[in-house]
């Protein structure tokens, strides 16, 4: 048990922070922006806490991490964590107050308690890279998103708006375009994001645009201490539903993780499950068990997510032979 700890509830436009010391708190709110980091910082110096006092705050995407950034690069002890832990050690106090203030006071005595693993930032890079990721996914949505309106308007008769709609949807392919090569770019400039990219590509199943987004999404999976973690941590691994003799559900994928980056699985997952050959024969060894053809999917992706740890973490390119004499050595799903 930590006896101090920094808590951080993390919003658009403001952090509510709580200290706790013992049984005794101290709260402030300082703005998510730079010069509210900064403030943050200095408040806390103010009262002498150590740097390597835990700082807990949730992951809630680009809100949480500017502030991790900050407080990590200035050597602070950093511990971002699944907002599902939050929740479950909410249920367990009974808490029943809702408030920002509540959240980072309940952040603050989780941390006090709570097993921690400390946070890294990702690299230049890598910050890099899922900026143009992001905005290569928010791209193809706004293209999808007008060609479904044109299609709705295709029913009805034609229109002006109809051409400015095909001229939006070409200048998107273009810009889409110019993005992905921006993409290739930046991988191929760095070192050590090639190398992975290399290594992931080498997989059935893994082209270069799930490649780069595992990569700025994940970054460096060497982090994790094994194939399993990185699977909790994406949210593939199964989650069994049983209790006494009434409860006896089929094992479902938990989905508590990183959203983008299993989306970005999904049409691996289908291509591996029917061209390459270590995930099609574990298929067929589950489909034999009599699992469901969503579960079989859930495990496909799940595997790659394994082959994508052992490549990059052998250093050495998918090997299908190695990969099929290991494949009974696998837990199943």
């Amino acid at each position: 048990m930590n006896e101090q700890a920094v808590g951080i509830d993390v919003s658009k436009k403001k952090l509510d922070i709580c200290v706790a010391i013992g049984n005794k708190f101290k709260s402030k709110v300082f703005a998510n922006s730079p010069g509210g980091h900064e403030a943050l910082n200095t408040w806390l110096q103010q009262r002498d806490i150590p740097v390597d006092t835990p700082v807990v705050l949730e992951a809630t995407g680009p809100y949480s991490e500017a502030v991790a950034i900050f407080l990590a690069d200035l050597g602070w002890s950093i511990s971002v964590v699944n907002p599902s832990r939050i929740s479950g050690y909410a249920q367990s106090e009974l808490s029943r107050n809702k408030t920002d203030k509540a959240d980072a006071r309940l952040i603050a005595c989780f941390a006090q308690r709570a097993r921690l693993e400390s946070w890294s930032p990702p690299s230049l890079a890598v910050r890099e890279l899922r900026a143009l990721v992001d905005r290569l996914q928010a791209l193809i949505d706004m293209r999808q998103q007008e060609l479904n309106r044109l299609e709705a308007l295709s029913q009805t008769s034609t229109s002006s708006v109809e051409k400015m709609m095909k001229e939006h949807v070409d200048w998107l392919n273009d810009q889409i375009k110019k993005i992905q090569s921006d993409i290739d770019d930046h991988i191929d400039g760095s070192p050590e994001l090639k190398n992975d990219a290399d290594l992931m590509q080498s997989i059935p199943g893994i082209g270069r645009r799930a490649s780069s987004q595992m990569l700025a999404y994940i970054g460096d999976v060497r982090r994790f201490k094994n194939a399993k973690a990185l699977a909790a941590f994406i949210g593939v691994t199964p989650r069994q539903r049983q209790s006494g003799s009434s409860i006896n559900k089929r094992s479902a994928m938990s989905r508590t993780g990183h959203v983008a980056a299993r989306k970005s699985l999904y049409m691996p997952g289908l291509v591996a499950k029917h061209h390459s050959p270590v995930v099609v024969a574990m298929a067929v060894r589950l489909q034999t068990r009599g699992l469901s053809p969503k579960a079989i999917f859930g495990a496909s992706m799940r595997k790659l997510v394994h082959l994508i740890y052992g490549v990059i973490k052998s250093g050495i390119p998918f090997n299908a032979e190695i990969a099929m004499n290991r494949l009974d050595l696998q837990e199943g799903i």
